[in-house]
């Protein structure tokens, strides 16, 4: 367990917390299977109402000692119940003389505590034991804990299920661990595994680290695995079958070529792995390269139901690249490697690994696919927003719901989505300098990182403070919402363009964002400005070029992934000052999508339009406002504006210009797609 919190800054996070706890908002791509599984358990520590625990521990878990005996569940009826012991080796972090344990009420049974423990009591899913004496700060004690598990079913242990028949596996993900073994079932306690189960004779069995020892004893097999390297509780894990099929390939480091380690496929007969095999080892150098070397002892696929990054042995549903397999891999560094602090932190794994995944696939298939799936993966966010933000300081005390805290379009996308744009902003060379010190930094490896220290490691790497970023796009809600606009008028040889930056979103009301911008001529070629700094609402810049500007693009390359965006061109077609107000009629009529129109201001109109502006708006047949494409103040001349009905469904629509308060007219035109 890291200990980076003094008693200080943990009542400051409680003050935080419970000031924020009333005022937050409640709550493709293949990755999303394993944003399913976890949210369809539908499973929430709210509970678990232990609040205080979950931000302070008054000890460290050093080693978990497992024994279970569950050779009874692999014949008919198949039970759940099992017996079994834990072994809880601790240090003690405060002065104490008894310790909580998570342990559900429904699922286990306490029969005994030893050692340290000399008494308990088991009540609303905690398990208070009794110490054999006070532990001052740095003591250790060692409590062992006989328990049974009921038979009763839930989406933690499974047995003998519909895809996996003969079989018995765990999938525990945020807080299930609690439900197979007494544990603190927390993220920010990383302890040691050892686990011995007893199986029957023609099962074979896999778990987190390496398999220490197998002995047969009779008709049953005891299956000893050990890992060298501390993890949380909710990626301890085992997977056991029948009819397993054991596949062994070796992936070889990049820092050393000559050292290799294990990567073992648990699979079933008709498996077919040859090609997932080779890709996967594929994956495993690409994200050694960007991250840092795979760290653990082993790579571990099972082919068990779900999707899972359990610690060297990772859960799959079927054998797919390009998608769940990397997704899960990189897990390895974001969120087994460094795991969340708390789970307010849990799109450091989710969304981390979703922007691997992504980038893989930018390696395996081509830049256009990774842009074309981030703005796929922006576009969901945008018409599925839950309207929560990345960041809720109210998880920290309390576990949501797994639909909020595993929902697909904030905790995975949106996570994906932030750092695309954060590396677009800053460039490959300084984001990837930043991940990698972030990966490979002692402070943070096989411990944990909350959300504050990745933006630290960040800013420092970077050498740029980053702070509007984050607070933006992860600690606020929502996203742009853009109606730009855009002016085009002629002065002599020269032609100017003024481009308004506006947002109509209330919540934040403003996004900081750099911005690009394409012009588009009448002859020539295009010219792009770049990283335009909007650093506020209703923002005006202005260019000038040699040569007619015809149309300008708002963010053309699709750099800012999550937004909404209209930006609307008026154009000055003529030199000429008309004599009267006019609207004409939209051409072409019928249109799809795209159609034009044209509008005269007069002279003797701008006494009106320094008193007000120039509005041009589209109705639909019920009377309400569908677009705005005109609010400017105006000099007289002749003007053109385009209006696309892309989002539009086909039928009758009125446009009305108004010039302060006189309305000059209204037409009336068909979209017909």
């Amino acid at each position: 367990m890291r200990k980076g919190f003094s008693n200080f800054i943990l009542l400051f996070i409680l003050f935080l917390v419970f000031s924020n706890l009333y005022g937050q908002n409640a709550g493709d791509g293949i990755d999303v299977n394993c944003s399913h599984k976890k949210s369809f358990r539908n499973y929430s520590s709210g509970n678990y109402d232990n609040i205080f625990s979950a931000v302070r521990h008054s000890f460290d878990v050093v080693n978990y000692k497992l024994y279970i005996d569950i050779r009874n569940c692999f014949y008919s009826p198949y039970p759940y119940s099992f017996a079994g012991n834990v072994t809880i080796k601790f240090i003690a972090d405060s002065v104490i003389n008894s310790m909580k344990i998570d342990a559900n009420s429904g699922a286990i049974v306490i029969d005994s505590v030893r050692q340290s423990g000399v008494g308990f009591t088991h009540n609303q899913n905690i398990v208070n034991i009794s110490l054999d004496r006070t532990y001052n700060p740095g003591d250790t004690g060692q409590v062992i804990i006989f328990y049974r598990h009921n038979n009763i079913a839930n989406y933690f242990f499974y047995v003998n299920t519909s895809y996996f028949p003969d079989g018995v596996y765990t999938d525990t993900e945020p807080e299930g661990s609690r439900y197979w073994f007494p544990c603190w079932d927390k993220p920010s306690d990383k302890a040691f595994w050892d686990f011995t189960a007893k199986v029957p004779a023609n099962v074979r069995l896999a778990s987190n680290g390496l398999l220490a020892d197998s002995a047969v004893s009779g008709d049953s097999i005891y299956y000893h695995w050990v890992s060298r390297d501390p993890m949380c509780t909710y990626l301890m894990h085992f997977t056991s079958k029948v009819d397993f099929r054991i596949d062994k390939k070796y992936w070889h480091k990049t820092a050393n070529p000559n050292d290799s380690i294990p990567v073992v496929f648990y699979s079933w007969p008709a498996d077919t792995l040859n090609y997932f095999k080779s890709r996967i080892l594929d994956a495993a150098t690409f994200f050694s390269r960007k991250f840092g070397d795979y760290p653990f002892e082993k790579i571990g696929f099972s082919n068990t139901g779900g999707a899972m990054e359990n610690q060297t042995m990772i859960n799959l549903y079927g054998w797919v690249v390009n998608g769940l397999a990397d997704h899960e891999l990189s897990h390895s560094w974001f969120g087994d490697l460094i795991s969340p602090a708390t789970w307010a932190d849990i799109w450091l794994n989710e969304g981390f690994a979703t922007f691997s995944e992504t980038l893989w696939e930018q390696y395996a298939i081509s830049d256009s696919a990774y842009s074309a799936n981030m703005n796929s993966k922006g576009k969901y966010i945008v018409n599925n927003n839950p309207g929560f933000p990345i960041y809720n300081p109210s998880w920290i005390i309390r576990t949501p719901g797994n639909d909020t805290l595993f929902n697909p379009f904030i905790t995975y996308y949106k996570g994906c989505c932030v750092l695309g744009m954060l590396r677009n902003y800053v460039g490959d060379s300084l984001f990837f300098a930043g991940m990698k010190a972030y990966t490979t930094d002692p402070a943070f490896r096989f411990k944990n990182a909350a959300t504050a220290e990745f933006i630290s490691k960040m800013n420092s790497v970077i050498g740029q403070d980053l702070n509007w970023f984050f607070d933006e796009w992860v600690y606020q809600p929502h996203h742009p919402v853009y109606e730009n606009s855009y002016t085009i008028t002629q002065a002599g040889s020269n032609w100017h363009v003024a481009f308004k930056f506006k947002q109509t979103q209330a919540n934040p009301a403003y996004f900081k964002m750099p911005c690009d911008l394409k012009f588009k001529f009448a002859s020539g070629p295009d010219s792009v400005v770049r990283k335009i700094m909007n650093d506020q609402n209703n923002q005006i810049f202005n260019f000038t070029f040699s040569r007619q500007p015809t149309q300008v693009i708002f963010d053309p390359d699709s750099l800012i992934y999550i937004k909404a965006s209209a930006t609307v061109g008026i154009q000055s077609i003529s030199s000429e000052i008309p004599d009267r107000f006019s609207l004409s009629q939209n051409y072409p009529n019928p249109f799809n999508p795209v159609t034009k129109i044209k509008f005269a201001i007069v002279e003797d109109g701008i006494s009106k339009i320094e008193n007000g502006v120039v509005t041009l708006k589209v109705y639909d047949m019920l009377g309400k406002e569908v677009a705005l494409l005109v609010n400017e103040k105006l000099r007289p001349g002749f003007y053109e504006v385009q209006f696309s009905g892309s989002q539009l469904p086909s039928g009758v629509y009125f446009y009305r210009l108004i010039v302060g308060d006189e309305k000059i007219g209204i037409r009336k035109m068909m979209l017909l797609k």
